[in-house]
This record gives C-alpha cells, structure tokens and sequence, in this order.
C-alpha cells in the first residue's frame, strides 16, 4: 500500500497547537520503516535518561496487543531507557509471532540505547491480526537514536508519527511546582475510532521531567486515568492496544517524594490530572466523522459509579448520537439510555437538559419548552447534555461526539 486514506480534519481540531518546550532527559526521533504504508512516517523513538522510572495502565480487554503484555512486565524491571512506537499495525492477535517481533524490537532498540531489553518499553497501533515484521526496525532506531532532539518541533513530529485514522495530532503541556522548584510535563495521545477505554486511550504518552518514584507515579496516573481517559468514547469499543504511560525522567532535581498523597504534591498533581484531560478530550474531539462535541453529565445518582454507567449508556447510545449530529433536541432518546444502564432510576423524578434548556422534568416534558431554543442549542459545535435523577449526591461527566455516516466511511474500508 502506498498510502493511508485521506481524511479530512475534523471540524473540532484546535484552531492551534502548543509548543511543547523540551524536557531533560527526553530525545525524540521519528522515521519511516514502511511498516504498512510507504511515503508516512510510522516509528517513534523515544530516548530516556538513566534512571527515568516509568508507570503505565493499559486496556483491561482479554485480548490484548503482544506489546500491552511487554509492558506490563516491563515494568516490573529497572526502569525505561527507550520507548518505541509504531503505527500502522496493532501486532494484536497475532499469537507467538507477535510475541517473538515485540521481542525482536526490544533487541534491536535496546542496542540502539545501550541498555537491556526489559528497559524498553513498546506501543503500536493499526490494524489488528496482521504480524508486524520487527525486522523493519533494523538500522532505523539505530539510526534515530543518533539523532534524537528535545524542542517543540520534535514534539510535534513525535504526536504525529502515532496517528493512523487521526486527523490532527494532540500534545498537551503543563508546568507545575514541587517544593519552589519548577518541573514541566509533555503529553501526547492518538486516537479517533475504537475508543471505549477500560483505562486510556488507544496510546498516549505523558513525560516529566520530575523525580518521583516508581509507586508514586503509578498512584498519579491511575487516579488521574478515571476522571480522564476512562471518562471518554467514541464508538463503545475497547482497543486491545490502549496503553497510557507516564515517564518521569528526575532532572528536575526537585526533593524526592515517597508518598503519592505528600502534599507538596498536590500542585504536580492538579497539573497531571488536568493535562490528561484535555488530551482524552481531544480525542472526543477526532472521533472518526464526529462533527459535534459532547459532554455528558449526569447528577442526582445513588453514587458516582452509578453515575458514571448512566453517562456512559447516554455518551455510547447510537440513538443518542445520530440525533446530535441531526441536531435533534430528541430527550426521548436520552431518557431511553438512563432506563436501559441497569442502576437505579425514578422515572418520574428524572430531568434533562439541552446546554442550559431544561426540556423534560419530573418524568414528562418541561412546561416551558421551547423547540426554538433547544434547536439552537443543537447547532452548537459543543452540545452538553445534562441529566439529573433526583434520587442521590452521586455525579458523573463524560465525553463523546455524535455519529455520523463519516464513521462508517472510515471503518468500512479501514484495512483497504
């Protein structure tokens, strides 16, 4: 295949994009290996410094990628040295090849970075049960690995070199404070189709240049994944790949912190959190044909994770969808997928918003509804539904996109 489908770039894309500034002990590097399509580049290598510590979550999916299974393992090890990302093939559900071409580029990388093999960390991305020829690897991380750079430009190449049906890259950055000394974290994500995550998104990679140990950065981005990664979708599906990882690389030389609930901390931690959300939310905002944000919040639930599964049977309903993208005030729908979640629910206590038009409460339409403004609400790029069941103090907020028939030209002829 000579090259990807084109798509065109989705109408929620930022009007522009951050420069991220560079963080020590971070060297970035991007090529072509021809893994699926020629003419595209398709490998990122991520250079780390000794002693960077890593922490991942990755798809809770039984089926996952033979790379999810490497990194899961890795780390348990000394640390990370190298990340290598490819786009193009998933290498998932490919049994003992997969396993023995995650293998083969661990070999190759970490000769590349001169360190063991346990100390890199892999992702890739595309098409699932089609084997990933690793030897595609030979020479070009060696090659990137001798020219690897750390500024804004890099970043940019880097988001873009783990695209596939993405239509715009997405980097986040933020700086925050431990103890008087400054430390900067860089994220980057892709993802735009087969995004239900059971923990990320489809690949997402934050770095820092903090030092934080191992078990402190692992609490920080599992806290942080449940009010961000794992508050978005697009289409229900769980990826076998998702794999999210927070690379911390200690040149800060801020204090060291043994305690992920240290309040000197708290600063770093608002900055994750919230840099993890505006990178799942631009992943709502790429999703495959979507031409409408949507945020979802439901209140009034028996407790939060009865909120969170209403939110997310409203943000997954198809019904739901195609009447935003319709721009169709349809709270029947709404209605429907709260009913259909299995958590408690009140009927006759339960009220709907459009945006700030209220248009169903206490079980039956509003008595003040007006199609016109609930319309006009609807032909908004950014439409927020809000639901509140009037049975508890549990709350939830999600983020989706409509569905449209451009979900279906893509997917239709993905692997074509």
């Amino acid at each position: 295949m000579s090259s990807a489908k084109s798509v065109p770039v989705s109408p929620l894309a930022p009007a522009t994009y951050p420069d991220l500034p560079a963080i020590a002990g971070v060297g970035i590097a991007t090529a072509e290996a021809g893994i699926r399509y020629a003419g595209r580049t398709d490998v990122l290598y991520v250079a780390l410094a000794e002693g960077t510590q890593a922490a991942g979550v990755f798809t809770r999916s039984k089926c996952p990628s033979a790379p999810v299974d490497w990194c899961r393992d890795a780390l348990t090890g000394p640390g990370a040295r190298a990340l290598v990302v490819n786009s193009g093939n998933a290498n998932a559900f490919t049994g003992a090849r997969g396993r023995d071409a995650v293998a083969l580029t661990a070999d190759i990388a970490a000769r590349a970075a001169g360190c063991r093999p346990n100390e890199i960390f892999i992702a890739s991305t595309g098409v699932i049960g089609e084997p990933l020829d690793a030897t595609k690897f030979e020479g070009v991380l060696a090659d990137c690995a001798g020219r690897t750079e750390a500024g804004s430009a890099a970043w940019a190449a880097a988001a873009k070199a783990i695209m596939t049906t993405d239509t715009f890259p997405k980097l986040a950055t933020r700086q925050a404070e431990i103890e008087g000394v400054t430390v900067t974290i860089n994220g980057i994500a892709k993802g735009a189709g087969m995004i239900a995550p059971d923990m990320a998104t489809m690949l997402s990679f934050v770095f820092t240049d903090a030092a934080l140990p191992q078990m402190v950065l692992q609490h920080l981005l599992s806290a942080g994944t449940k009010t961000s990664f794992n508050c978005v979708t697009v289409d229900g599906d769980t990826s076998t790949s998702d794999t999210l990882m927070l690379f911390a690389t200690a040149k800060a030389g801020n204090t060291g912190i043994t305690d992920a609930a240290d309040p000197r901390l708290s600063g770093f931690r608002a900055a994750l959190d919230d840099l993890l959300v505006e990178l799942a939310q631009l992943v709502a905002k790429d999703g495959e044909g979507a031409r409408k944000f949507v945020t979802v919040e439901v209140g009034g639930a028996t407790d939060a994770a009865s909120a969170h599964r209403i939110a997310m049977s409203i943000a997954n309903s198809p019904l739901v969808k195609t009447a935003i993208a319709g721009e169709d005030a349809n709270w029947g729908r709404v209605v429907m997928a709260v009913g259909k979640a299995g958590e408690p629910a009140d009927r006759d206590r339960l009220s709907i918003w459009f945006g700030d038009i209220r248009v169903a409460h206490q079980g039956a339409r509003d008595s003040a509804y007006s199609e016109e403004a609930a319309s006009a609400v609807m032909r908004e790029p950014g439409v927020t539904v809000r639901v509140d069941l009037g049975i508890g103090d549990g709350s939830a907020r999600v983020w989706t996109c409509d569905l449209t028939s451009g979900y279906i030209a893509i997917n239709g002829d993905y692997r074509s």
